[in-house]
């Protein structure tokens, strides 16, 4: 099919719940994209931080086609190899003590969520249920984790939105404890808000978080949906500010561009949830977790490292452009926001650049650039010719 054929169809029968980009895909190499006409776009944004090794990476093939020539599902009654290994290593790699592993990141938010509640009901009994969240967050798209963010513009039509969540301001322990009371079982936070402008949050106010956390019996619950895999230049963000939290939510580059997602949790909770407490038809799926363990392997530290000096340069190279229509830019590792000039839109800046061959995205008012971790200095440097040629 060509692209416009592709269109047409997704508009007759998908619902159409995305403001989509008038842009289809067809096949990919490296962090490069095209369209079934052959046209290349630099690929910024990684499916919004999925593809963590970019297209067409062979281990990661393979790993998929020898798995789902094997077994490709056999449910969560049963054991299988790939997702106990997965484990292993995340377990290994960040001192966490257990994993469950889910589909999608809204359904890892949500049984984070469960697991605080029931860490405190099993302790405290009924009456300790409230999360605290912070203002400009985004957890997810279900009923519950549209309620844990803290942005009015999600609290509408889906009403009655779930019950047990306060807000405090970022960076501001006097919002927080302002927010606190006897009724709080968690505080839940992202480390670097993604969705609300990729804002990272202060070392200095998240160490002072987890002590609280602890000095309270709160748990702390690190949403890492979108900082998790190596996107901010450690394996998970947590580890920049060195703290260990209770219980930790990934998702998006875990296997590489396949649907997964999980929690992690700490020696205290690793025990909270039994059988029949919290389930899931298609999490652990063997196949995706084989495409996770690839991902694993790829990401060592000397690859890590890489990430943090390709983050480092594309900011450098952006801020030396000196666009009329961005200001300075933020971020951890190859999670970049760039703040966008009055009298500009993000929106209208994102369809120049993908029309022009740039595939980026937009997070609150500003940018927001996720490239494929694997991304070549040749592909930076197409993306960023793209951005002076028609930003410029």
């Amino acid at each position: 099919m060509n692209s416009q054929e592709i269109k047409a169809l997704t508009g007759q029968y998908i619902l159409n719940t995305y403001g989509r980009f008038p842009v289809a895909l067809d096949h990919g190499q490296g962090a490069t994209l095209y369209d079934p006409e052959g046209k290349a776009y630099i690929d910024f944004a990684s499916g919004i931080g999925v593809a963590s090794l970019g297209y067409g990476d062979g281990d990661w093939v393979k790993a998929i086609t020898d798995q789902a020539g094997k077994l490709g599902h056999s449910s969560n009654l049963f054991y299988t190899e790939p997702p106990a290994k997965l484990a292993q290593l995340l377990c290994q790699r960040t001192g966490m003590a257990g994993v469950f592993f889910a589909n999608g990141g809204g359904e890892a938010n949500e049984g984070m969520i469960k697991l605080a509640r029931k860490y405190s009901f099993d302790k405290y009994g009924t009456g300790r249920a409230t999360i605290i969240t912070l203002n400009n967050s985004f957890h997810g798209r279900t009923i519950t984790t549209l309620t844990a963010t803290g942005q009015e513009v999600f609290h509408n039509y889906f009403f009655p939105f779930t019950e047990g969540f306060r807000y405090a301001d970022a960076n501001d322990m006097a919002s927080l404890e302002a927010a606190a009371g006897d009724d709080v079982c968690a505080v839940m936070v992202e480390l670097v808000q993604g969705e609300g402008g990729v804002l990272p949050l202060d070392r200095d106010y998240v160490q002072a978080l987890s002590k609280l956390c602890a000095e309270r019996d709160w748990l702390l619950l690190v949403d890492e949906v979108q900082t998790g895999v190596g996107r901010t230049g450690r394996l998970f963000a947590f580890q920049h500010y060195g703290i260990l939290p209770d219980v930790v939510s990934f998702a998006k580059g875990i296997a590489g561009g396949l649907p997964m997602s999980g929690i992690m949790a700490n020696a205290k909770c690793r025990e909270v949830l039994g059988p029949g407490m919290h389930a899931t038809t298609f999490g652990g799926n063997p196949i995706c977790a084989a495409a996770g363990l690839v991902v694993q392997e790829k990401l060592s530290d000397a690859f890590l490292a890489q990430v943090e000096q390709k983050g480092a340069y594309l900011r450098q190279k952006i801020e030396e452009l000196d666009l009329p229509c961005f200001g300075a830019t933020r971020g951890l590792g190859l999670m970049i926001g760039i703040a966008v000039q009055d009298g500009w839109t993000n929106k209208d800046i994102a369809g120049k650049l993908i029309e022009n061959g740039l595939l980026v995205l937009t997070a609150g008012p500003g940018m927001r650039l996720l490239p494929p971790l694997m991304i070549s200095q040749a592909e930076m440097d197409q993306g960023l010719a793209v951005m002076k040629q028609v930003l410029g």
